[in-house]
């Protein structure tokens, strides 16, 4: 099975930085896009940002200027870099990747676990 393992949560101040990493695992043939969504309580999840095989990428007007998406094709992995961060960043953030497993000729999605991010002095 495909499994996505989230790191790089934890608890940071207002105006700090953290970098959130996603590895993708199992019997991959290929993954196609790759994205960051995030869940805060009461809220529906929401897509922070996203990235394509060929390192396209698109973000939340809320985070535009402040997060950075970028990817590691050989290692399967995502990454969310986050600088200027607010409490409303508060969330949990989940990985998301479309891919193919191999003796399957589709893609699916797949989530990691979630991590949790707090912002708070």
């Amino acid at each position: 099975q495909v499994q996505l393992v989230e790191s790089g949560g934890g608890l940071v101040q207002p105006g700090g930085s953290l970098r959130l990493s996603c590895a993708a695992s199992g019997s991959i043939f290929s993954i196609n896009d790759m994205g960051w969504y995030r869940q805060a309580p009461g809220k529906q999840r929401e897509l922070v940002a996203a990235i394509t095989s060929g390192g396209s990428t698109n973000y939340a007007d809320s985070v535009k200027g402040r997060f950075t998406i970028s990817r590691d094709n050989a290692k399967n992995t995502v990454y969310l870099q986050m600088n200027s961060l607010k409490p409303e960043d508060t969330a949990v953030y989940y990985c998301n990747a479309q891919a193919r497993p191999y003796y399957i000729g589709n893609y699916y999605p797949y989530w990691g676990q979630g991590t949790q991010v707090t912002v708070s002095s």
